[in-house]
């Protein structure tokens, strides 16, 4: 990517001058009960190898799946659907699914004989820094990470390309969100084209039909999505994967999609208001309006900076939990996340760079921190991974070794935590509280799943950023 800016402050190399490097073996996280929903007031040592345990929280199954469903494949027993849903292929949905888009230094282009296309607008780029659009992924049908076929994004046979094209070539109500618009469309207040501090650093796509139920897909890609249908296209720019100026896929991407059913869908639009996300209510682009009153209301209020100093917690129909953090709860991003499951040890991977936060025990100083919040876990910063027996970067910084993806695992307790976030470990754990992502608000979707858990886990072993010391 040409630019990948979380606030004023540029994003050096990640990094630091004699910092040391520490090796974390694969885990499957496993922590304490999820957290039940709230709205709260604002305000190591390396986590040793777990195994899976006899007594293991087993994945939430809500009481409606979309297992053996099939629709939108524009056949006689694969009729149109009825609401927006995450798809694994064009006419397969499914209730999640999670593609993790691997870098373009050690994975480049998207495999063998596979060309890049455009389908959703834009032209195939010549990025001068590298591309890569190989990706792995995994569903509620197969919760295991493998490697997925072509290039992500650019056709329906992929799960990103079929879920977009669901809404981008259907007739559903949409809201899609990003703090790195480049200027098409343009968004009053942001003069640089893009949003930095205080709007939430967060990204994606929500979706509903006229009763309210649908899906999102949380993204980490600049500069995509930028428009939610055909109807409304980018004026200045491409809105496929690899079709639009800015090179984001030189770099580790994350995407999570997520089945809604209405009061889900109400519920995200209040964590996106809570978290100051980037859009336009007024601009068909990247917002059409519809269906229930009270989801209408609330996706008119988007677009604003919240005043908010709370957190918004909350488990949807999935049993997965939506944490939303605001702009001015300036703490640390995944201290707050490991706080609101029970203080549960992480890992995590993400744009790891300066003003990086270093990994922390439970000795290291959070001083950036309310007393009205519980207190957070161990948070291990990740900064290299594993697929197919080749090593990979998980850091931030220049290059296509580097990672923008915003995942995390627990690795202790006796819950398999998957988590997929819009934020990076990015700030101050002690002094300017309002550094770069302590001051941006951004949401995170924290779901129950022992084979995920354990895969995830495995992507993300290796080294670590060395831990903050104790206060002497």
């Amino acid at each position: 990517m040409t630019t990948r800016k979380t606030s004023a402050t540029p994003d050096p190399p990640a990094k630091k001058p004699g910092s040391a490097v520490r090796t974390i073996a694969p885990v499957l996280p496993l922590a304490v009960a999820l957290a039940h929903s709230a709205l709260a007031p604002a305000p190591t040592q390396a986590p040793p190898a777990a195994t899976i345990q006899a007594n293991a929280t087993l994945p939430f199954v809500p009481s409606i799946t979309l297992s053996n469903t099939h629709c939108g494949a524009g056949t006689s027993d694969s009729p149109a659907c009825t609401a927006p849903y995450p798809m694994i292929q064009k006419g397969h949905p499914v209730d999640w699914w999670f593609v993790f888009k691997l870098n373009s230094s050690v994975f480049p282009g998207c495999g063998s004989g596979v060309d890049r296309a455009c389908p959703f607008g834009g032209t195939v780029q010549p990025y001068k820094s590298g591309w890569g659009q190989q990706y792995v992924s995994a569903s509620s049908e197969e919760p295991t990470l493998k490697q997925g076929a072509g290039c992500a994004g650019d056709t329906v046979n992929d799960p990103i390309g079929a879920t977009f094209d669901e809404v981008y070539n259907g007739k559903f109500n949409y809201v899609v969100w990003n703090d790195q618009f480049y200027a098409d469309p343009q968004i009053k207040g942001c003069s640089s084209g893009n949003c930095d501090a205080p709007w939430g650093h967060s990204k994606g796509m929500l979706a509903w039909n006229d009763d309210g139920d649908g899906m999102i897909m949380q993204v980490s890609t600049p500069s995509w999505p930028a428009s939610g249908n055909a109807q409304s296209p980018r004026k200045s720019d491409g809105n496929t994967l690899g079709c639009v100026k800015d090179d984001d896929v030189e770099v580790s991407q994350h995407f999570f999609a997520l089945r809604l059913n209405k009061n889900d869908v109400v519920a995200v639009l209040r964590g996106l208001n809570n978290a100051s996300v980037v859009t336009d209510p007024t601009n068909q682009q990247v917002v059409h309006n519809g269906g229930p009153s009270d989801i209408q209301q609330l996706a008119s209020q988007l677009g604003k900076l919240s005043a908010s100093t709370t957190y918004f917690n909350t488990t949807l129909s999935s049993g997965v939990e939506l944490i939303s953090k605001p702009s001015k709860l300036n703490v640390p991003p995944w201290q707050l996340v490991s706080a609101l499951l029970g203080s549960v040890p992480l890992r995590t991977a993400n744009w790891w760079a300066n003003p990086a936060m270093d990994s922390t025990d439970a000795n290291s100083p959070v001083g950036c921190w309310s007393p009205s919040l519980p207190k957070p876990g161990p948070v291990d910063i990740a900064t290299t991974g594993t697929w197919d027996g080749k090593t990979f970067a998980l850091t931030g910084g220049e290059g296509g070794n580097h990672n923008h993806a915003k995942i995390g695992v627990s690795t202790a307790g006796d819950t398999a935590y998957n988590i997929f976030g819009d934020m990076n470990q990015q700030g101050s754990l002690t002094g300017n509280c309002t550094s770069s992502q302590n001051g941006r608000g951004g949401m995170f979707f924290v779901m129950v799943q022992p084979q995920l858990a354990g895969s995830l886990s495995s992507l993300i072993a290796g080294g670590s950023a060395p831990i903050e010391p104790a206060a002497k």
